[in-house]
């Protein structure tokens, strides 16, 4: 999915195109920090992570963004023979 084709869909759709169990979003004003959790896969075992701080023309690249990394962090788990999501 590109990311033309990721603003013309609502959130539940993406969730469903890129097979995501969670998605969290997250701010706390006093830091100004704003934040989007996603969890792809849990079968094989709990959540592996990856945390990326950077600026985004907008909302929709973070989402797509974050959905990417989370995706990639299944893999790479199950690639590596680890028992993690």
């Amino acid at each position: 999915m590109t990311l033309s084709q990721f603003d013309e869909h609502s959130v539940f759709s993406q969730l469903d195109a890129f097979s995501h169990q969670k998605l969290v979003y997250c701010s706390d004003p006093g830091t100004g920090l704003k934040a989007i959790i996603a969890i792809h896969d849990t079968t094989l075992g709990p959540a592996l992570g990856g945390t990326r701080m950077q600026p985004y023309k907008s909302e929709t690249e973070a989402l797509h963004d974050v959905l990417r990394l989370s995706r990639s962090m299944t893999y790479k788990a199950a690639i590596t023979g680890l028992n993690l999501g």
